[in-house]
Parts: C-alpha cells; structure tokens; sequence
C-alpha cells in the first residue's frame, strides 16, 4: 500500500524528471539530425555507395559498445531507517526516479517492478524492470540490492546500505552499468548526470558526496 509520504516523494520528484525528459530528448534527436545530415552530405558530396559506407560506419561508430558507468553517493535524510528502506525496496526507488518519473507505467508484482517508458512520439518503447533483494548487515543496517534489466538485457545495479547516524538516516550508494552502451546513449548519460542529484533532493534526500565515472 502506498503511504501519504511515498505520494508525496513521487508527486515532488515528476516535476525533476520531466525536466530531465524535456533536456535529454531533443539532445538525442540532434544526434540522430547529425548522423543524417553527414549521410547526406557525403551523398550529395560523392554518390550512393561513399555515402551508404558513412552511413554503416556510423551506425557502427554510435552502436559499439564503448561506454560504462559507475559510482558511489552518500546520502541524508531525516526519514527514519525503516522508511528509507521501504523507499528503497518499494516499486519507485529514489535512486531511479528518473526512470520511473518518466514511465507510462509503472507495474508492481513483488519484489519486481516493470517501468514501461515510451519514445519517438510513441512509436517505439522500452521495459525496465527491476528486481529488488534485501538483507540486514552485520552491524544491524539494512540492504536493498536492485537489479536493473532493459528490454531483457542487463541494465545496471545499485546497492543501498541504510544505517542511522544520530538523528539522520544515512545511505551509502553504489551503483554501475552492467553492460557498455554506445555513444548514441552519450547524450542520455550526461543529462541524467545533471539531475540525479536535483531528483533525489527533490525526495528529502541530502547528497553529501558524490563519485561518478564513465569509461
């Protein structure tokens, strides 16, 4: 059942997430413009067949699997443990509200949640779904594992480990993609960049330190 306070967190963090969408959307259509427009060039510059040869080493160029991210946070809260860990285990985790905030629906089943996220003006989509693991730590903290998997393949994981220290509630992040993506998702990483501190403090949550790399 959805609390009073999870509404909330979900009706504050949209806003970001939208924002994001709004940045990141035309950013990956002009990469698409540019691919089309250098095809077009050699075209009109030599023939079909140079042409049809920048066409397939662009694709390739932008398909080929080059990138990986990962990383750490530290984050704050006032919430209490046993709310952060309801987040973090829920359907909408904080450390993806800019997947969620961004889906056309959002299913439950569990400890799976599938994030349904449109494109190209609806007429292509994609299915993240997350699988969730829990587990108390030796010092008495709790676990929240989330696997993340994309149209069936590896996405990403994050592991959140909650403790509380004096009166905030803190959580240690980590996180990394599970695969390379190509650089036609560069524009995509970059933006999400710029607002996953922004949507997470939209949530009550404090980031206090951050490391991040892309190789």
């Amino acid at each position: 059942m959805t609390s009073s306070s999870d509404t909330d967190r979900y009706r504050n963090a949209e806003p970001v997430a939208t924002q994001y969408l709004r940045r990141e959307r035309p950013l990956s259509t002009l990469l698409v413009v540019l691919a089309v427009s250098v095809f077009l060039g050699a075209y009109l510059t030599t023939s079909l067949v140079p042409a049809m040869g920048v066409a397939v080493a662009e694709v390739v160029a932008l398909r080929m699997p080059v990138l990986r991210t990962h990383g750490t946070a530290r984050l704050s809260t006032d919430d209490d443990p046993d709310a952060v860990h309801a987040a973090f285990a829920g359907p909408r985790p904080p450390v993806l509200a800019l997947q969620w905030g961004i889906a056309d629906e959002v299913t439950a089943e569990g400890d799976t949640a599938t994030y349904t996220i449109s494109y190209l003006f609806g007429l292509g989509s994609t299915e993240l779904v997350v699988r969730t693991r829990t587990e108390t730590t030796t010092d008495g903290g709790e676990r929240v594992e989330l696997e993340v998997t994309e149209n069936g393949r590896p996405w990403g994981s994050y592991t959140a480990t909650i403790r509380r220290d004096s009166d905030r509630t803190i959580v240690d992040v980590e996180y990394g993609s599970d695969r390379h993506i190509g650089l036609r998702r560069l524009p995509q990483t970059l933006v999400a960049r710029r607002y996953r501190d922004a949507i997470l403090e939209a949530q009550d949550y404090t980031v206090l330190e951050r490391y991040s790399h892309i190789v």
